[in-house]
């Protein structure tokens, strides 16, 4: 994996993801969004056309087509695209279009991404989006989730994946706790990917878990502060790359933590 971590900048062609500022309905609004992401420094721009947020509802394989073949298509001249789909005929055609990516919730995409010669993320989710925040449950999330990647790591790895980031899933069915704790061992789970080649992708960006540690509760348009504060902790304990909506202070924070550190080690 590069010595430098990677920003990923979120473009949602979607009418219901969790932080309104990153939903574009329409194609054109979406190819500017991602435009401008990379204008701003994102080092990829992650493309997704059905929300995976709490309670989502699916999406149909041509509604999703529809939203996001046309932006992969127009901004994979740019720079680096991602699709952030868990259905095969969205991955496949994305792929074909000019994605190099495929970022996926499920963790049942490895032998395509394999098959197709991307770059793959596989994440942990504890059971659907419709459902995962209903009791999630763990004796040890660390160690579970951790365990869980693993066995996501030889599939890809078997299935041919030469660049692979594995995602702990910040968020998806997971209380406050296990996020915390997830966050808090962020050096474990880069270490263990580490075994298999692979990096550590973290997603916290504006999510629903840091309106909660503010002694008042904090809207999502409020969480920029913690949002960067765990982007920060990620990439000081090795992270390889981080998912994010503010790419231009998650590209200087980046700058800020990495320049140092490097000039230390030269």
């Amino acid at each position: 994996m590069a010595l430098t971590p990677k920003v990923m900048g979120i473009v949602n062609v979607t009418p219901d993801s969790f932080y309104a500022s990153s939903r574009t309905s329409a194609t054109l609004d979406a190819i500017a969004r991602g435009r401008t992401l990379f204008e701003c420094g994102a080092d990829l721009v992650d493309v997704g056309g059905e929300s995976t947020r709490p309670g989502a509802e699916v999406v149909s394989v041509d509604e999703e087509l529809r939203r996001v073949v046309d932006v992969v298509a127009a901004l994979s001249p740019l720079g680096p695209v991602s699709i952030d789909t868990q259905k095969e005929a969205v991955a496949r055609q994305a792929v074909a279009a000019g994605a190099t990516m495929i970022n996926d919730v499920s963790s049942t995409l490895a032998e395509v991404a394999g098959e197709l010669r991307t770059a793959y993320v596989g994440m942990h989710r504890q059971g659907s989006s419709a459902t995962m925040q209903d009791d999630p449950r763990y004796d040890d999330v660390v160690a579970e989730v951790g365990e869980f990647l693993d066995r996501v790591a030889v599939r890809a790895r078997t299935a041919g994946v030469t660049e692979l980031y594995l995602d702990p899933g910040i968020g998806f069915g997971k209380t406050v706790h296990h996020n915390l704790a997830l966050l808090a061992g962020t050096a474990t789970l880069v270490e263990r990917a580490a075994r298999h080649g692979a990096g550590l992708l973290v997603g916290t960006s504006r999510k629903r878990f840091l309106g909660t540690l503010s002694t008042a509760p904090l809207d999502v348009d409020d969480r920029l502060e913690g949002s960067i504060a765990t982007e920060a902790f990620a990439l000081c304990h090795g992270a390889a790359m981080v998912r994010v909506h503010d790419i231009e202070a998650a590209v200087q924070l980046r700058e800020l933590i990495i320049r140092p550190l490097e000039e230390v080690s030269s």
